[in-house]
């Protein structure tokens, strides 16, 4: 779902507190004189992540010592990024530049909390701000053709298969169902099942879900057609037919073994473990994985309306409010042009088109063999559509959560999702 930019809207993030963009307008100007010093926050504290970015930094301090005196990477350690970035915003202790989720993108855009660099972008030499792909690009833009955020991760979620579990279970080589009809969420349920029951190993399970990330499971549900709301975000679907047939499928494979039941907020197995046969994860997960265990990594299954990849994305953005606007919205350009953008593929899939390729993935992903980045990466990506987003996702959230708890309990499906519609109508409708 596209932001719409609307500058008296008032949001809650993540329920720590409520932003307005009369209360972010009141930032320093960017006519600062002289060399300025600016500060990017992070989610990730991973050193390789840090030590590139700050490789970057040095090199566009050298080059623009006379715009930028130095760049600061700074990973936010609040356990909650959003709240711990949110809160920092509204104590006034406010980056030049952040990490994005894209959970949060049109909530920062609707609250305006981004900055609009479209035109530092269009105007940077060499930037080809055309070479991003417009599906990558449309979740930070708004209806005017802003640009709020560069994706500088565009990972697509895919499904990680235990080979070896599949063969002590008897079962097919799924490898070789790619790109046949069989290859369903049916047909990899019926063998998660069996292998379930014939080694004891988790089936099939969603390392990013529970009960309080339950997006992590609905967005499957769009091989069902099934969305949780309209495309213009007025209108509740959980209770839409499509989304109930996806939820009470998914009850059926916890009750047969298939998926594991939910218990409480514990994390689900994890594939590196050996003890699971199929995950749905992102490309990074395959840096846990060593050769204890022969392993693939495929293109999601289809549904019962075909196939539909999926991306999780993170935007890197100049905040509003930041007294360098200017600044560092020309750091923002030099980050992710087309040079650097390479280097960051190392870490995080890029949504530049001239970078879909697989020598440059291959950085991200050594232990991919070329096949594997084609089918589950460079062909998905051009059409994969980011996790849904909403631009007041935080007001409701709890309540989905809440309502959906009887769903993972067994109880009726249609009667929790109604319930779910009836609390959050009032809040998608404004």
């Amino acid at each position: 779902m596209r932001a719409t930019r609307s500058r008296g809207v008032a949001i809650a993030l993540t329920g720590v507190l409520a932003l307005s963009f009369s209360a972010c307008a009141g930032g320093g100007s960017s006519s600062t004189s002289g060399p300025v010093d600016l500060k990017m926050a992070l989610w990730s504290s991973n050193e390789d992540h840090l030590a590139l970015m700050q490789e970057i930094g040095d090199a566009y301090v050298a080059e623009h010592g006379d715009e930028v005196a130095s760049l600061t990477f700074e990973p936010v350690t609040n356990p909650d990024y959003i709240a711990g970035l949110t809160t920092q915003i509204a104590g006034g202790d406010i980056p030049d530049l952040a990490w994005i989720p894209e959970a949060s993108g049109p909530e920062f855009v609707d609250a305006g909390i981004l900055h609009d660099v479209r035109d530092t972008l269009e105007g940077t030499d060499g930037y080809d701000l055309g070479d991003i792909l417009p599906v990558a690009l449309e979740p930070w833009q708004d209806d005017d053709g802003g640009i709020y955020a560069y994706p500088f991760s565009n990972s697509p979620f895919a499904l990680y298969v235990n080979e070896d579990l599949l063969a002590e279970a008897d079962q097919p080589d799924v490898q070789e169902l790619v790109g046949t009809p069989e290859y369903t969420w049916e047909t990899i349920t019926d063998v998660a099942a069996a292998t379930n029951d014939a080694t004891g190993a988790v089936g099939l399970n969603v390392p990013g879900f529970s009960p309080t990330n339950w997006s992590a499971v609905t967005m499957l549900g769009n091989a069902w057609g099934a969305a949780p709301w309209s495309e213009d975000g007025a209108t509740c679907e959980f209770a839409s037919p499509e989304m109930i047939a996806y939820l009470t499928w998914y009850q059926e494979q916890t009750s047969r073994g298939a998926i594991p039941a939910v218990s409480g907020n514990a994390a689900p197995a994890a594939f590196a473990s050996g003890e699971v046969a199929f995950s749905v994860a992102q490309l990074s997960q395959s840096g846990s994985l060593d050769d204890s265990f022969e392993w693939s990594f495929l293109p999601l299954p289809a549904g019962p309306e075909g196939y539909h990849p999926i991306v999780g994305q993170a935007g890197v953005s100049v905040l509003e409010r930041s007294a360098h606007k200017e600044q560092a919205a020309g750091f923002l350009a030099y980050l992710t042009n087309p040079t650097n953008a390479e280097l960051l593929a190392q870490f995080f899939p890029p949504p530049r088109a001239s970078l879909l390729d697989v020598e440059t993935l291959s950085q991200a992903a050594p232990k991919l063999s070329p096949e594997e980045i084609q089918t589950a990466i460079i062909d998905v990506v051009p059409e994969a559509q980011v996790k849904p987003q909403h631009a007041v996702l935080s007001q409701f959230t709890d309540l989905v959560r809440a309502g959906l708890d009887p769903v993972w309990a067994g109880d009726d499906v249609e009667t929790a999702v109604t319930g779910i519609c009836e609390q959050i109508s009032p809040t998608l409708k404004g």
